[in-house]
């Protein structure tokens, strides 16, 4: 008796338990290239590129490991196009009795395979710290549902930075020594860089052909596209990176893509990386003495914190996450998102270098690319759907609770206590951009005002009614109330202006 072993592009680790559970003696793994997953959203070429690379290299070490692979490459002339189709054509080949698969990370897939006429069994993703049950039990009964205390509960279940029952260093949270400002000069060159291979270079060839028009650039290639790879990365960003990360976490610098940044997210997220040996592998810097406990925690945090707790999320809201919209916004996104010119110097600085390397930081994206959508009123579906496909790192139970609740507070509150909106002075204190752009961050009204100066006031005022009684954001509407009146209806005027400039597409 055959069975399939569905293995998708995100699942790319050995111990994915559709493997534990099957026989490679007799049962066949299933993996496919297909354009439904390539084209649900307009991916960036090098996200598409890792992708397929990554895959084509774990079958082929799935291969070596002794088990048959039924492997389609997006150019097979036989194939469906749909990892549905694809199971179904080789389930017929191979007589099989039916699929194994392990849970996929967004709900359209889940709802595919659970269609299919053809004998299922779903495994759970264990990779994860917490499982569907554990951070329902977490959540059952709690009126917010915040990361902090979950994040606690997940050091304690792993035992990462902790001293007996008490946190390492006595604080659960380093996160007020992350905040520094913009260094003078950044003393490490970044991720390291991979020559790609025959087995990459074939897929750059494929991709250029198939997805050249998409936004982003595909060359240079550099990204890991293995494990063996990866974990090279990760080494030497422990030795060179780690210990700067947490003073620079949140910084800015102009042409400074990368700073103190691990840039391990899109191999932890495909499978090439298992996340808690990526913990215990920083954990253990911290021990050696070789890395401070503020860049240690605050890392590990954003792993069996902040990655754990957004899965959790994502799955306990359901399938209708993606659609939510409380605030109503519905203005269209600026084609200075798909790389039209902009005088805005810090939105310039994120949009391009997430069109050449498929990579921003999480404050670039949270503070500049999401500050201005949220200010700016735009529809949160097709930010999200901007995000899941620009960034390499992007699949949808990462990608839609961090946009959709912490950028954009479209589901009303439920990750976000308030919405993560700043004026210019935020992006002025944390960056050097201000420094050179068109837009004057000191002037709060005229033609050089910068627009997040605009944007911010006309953002509160416009939504008073859902925010005014916010307890976090009391001193924010005392500020705008003790404005004189005149004042604020030059702000509100010149940001409907200045609205009206960006929807009729002029260069702003």
């Amino acid at each position: 008796m055959v069975r399939l072993v569905l293995v998708l592009g995100d699942q790319l680790s050995d111990d994915l338990s559709a493997l534990r559970k099957t026989d490679k003696s007799s049962d066949i793994v299933v993996m496919a290239e297909v354009m439904d997953e390539a084209t649900y959203v307009s991916h960036h070429p090098k996200k598409i590129a890792f992708i397929f690379a990554a895959m084509r290299k774990f079958a082929n070490r799935l291969r070596d490991d002794g088990w048959t692979v039924c492997y389609t490459k997006l150019d097979d002339p036989d194939t469906t196009g749909s990892i549905t189709g694809e199971l179904i054509r080789r389930a017929s080949e191979h007589d099989a009795t039916g699929v194994v698969y392990t849970e996929p990370g967004e709900w359209r897939l889940i709802s595919a395979l659970a269609d299919m006429p053809l004998k299922t069994h779903s495994l759970p993703d264990d990779r994860f710290i917490a499982s569907h049950r554990d951070f329902e039990t977490w959540a059952d009964g709690r009126k917010q549902l915040r990361m902090e205390y979950f994040y606690r509960d997940m050091r304690r279940k792993t035992g990462l930075l902790m001293n007996g029952d008490d946190p390492e260093g006595g604080k659960w949270n380093y996160d007020h020594d992350n905040r520094k400002a913009a260094p003078d000069s950044i003393d490490f060159n970044g991720p390291m860089h991979f020559q790609p291979d025959e087995i990459v270079e074939d897929v750059l060839t494929l991709v250029a052909d198939r997805f050249g028009d998409n936004f982003g650039d595909l060359h240079p290639f550099w990204f890991a596209t293995d494990q063996g790879q990866a974990r090279r990365h990760l080494t030497h960003w422990i030795k060179n990176g780690l210990p700067q990360f947490g003073d620079f976490q949140d910084a800015m610098v102009t042409d400074q893509r990368f700073m103190y940044h691990a840039i391990v997210g899109l191999y932890i997220n495909a499978g090439l990386l298992n996340p808690l040996e990526v913990c215990q592998a920083v954990e253990e810097a911290y021990k050696k003495g070789d890395a401070p406990l503020n860049a240690v925690e605050g890392f590990i945090r954003q792993i069996i914190g902040w990655r754990e707790y957004v899965r959790g999320i994502y799955f306990l809201e359901g399938p209708d996450y993606t659609a939510r919209n409380i605030l109503k916004h519905d203005r269209d996104l600026p084609a200075m998102y798909w790389g039209a010119d902009t005088k805005m110097k810090c939105m310039s600085q994120a949009i391009t270098q997430t069109k050449e390397e498929a990579y921003a930081h999480h404050i670039q994206r949270l503070m500049v690319t999401g500050n201005f959508a949220l200010l700016a009123g735009i529809e949160p579906q097709q930010v999200h759907e901007w995000y899941l496909a620009v960034y390499a790192d992007a699949f949808e139970w990462v990608e839609a609770p961090n946009t959709i609740g912490m950028s954009q507070f479209a589901d009303g509150g439920i990750i976000a206590s308030k919405p993560y909106v700043s004026s210019g002075n935020y992006i002025a204190k944390m960056s050097d951009y201000c420094k050179s752009c068109a837009y004057k961050v000191k002037d709060k009204t005229g033609p050089d005002a910068c627009p997040f100066n605009l944007l911010y006031w006309h953002f509160l005022n416009r939504h008073k009614d859902h925010f005014s009684n916010n307890p976090r954001m009391g001193q924010m509407y005392a500020t705008w109330n003790r404005m004189d009146q005149g004042k604020r209806d030059v702000i509100i005027a010149e940001a409907d202006a200045w609205l009206g400039r960006l929807d009729a597409g002029d260069k702003v």
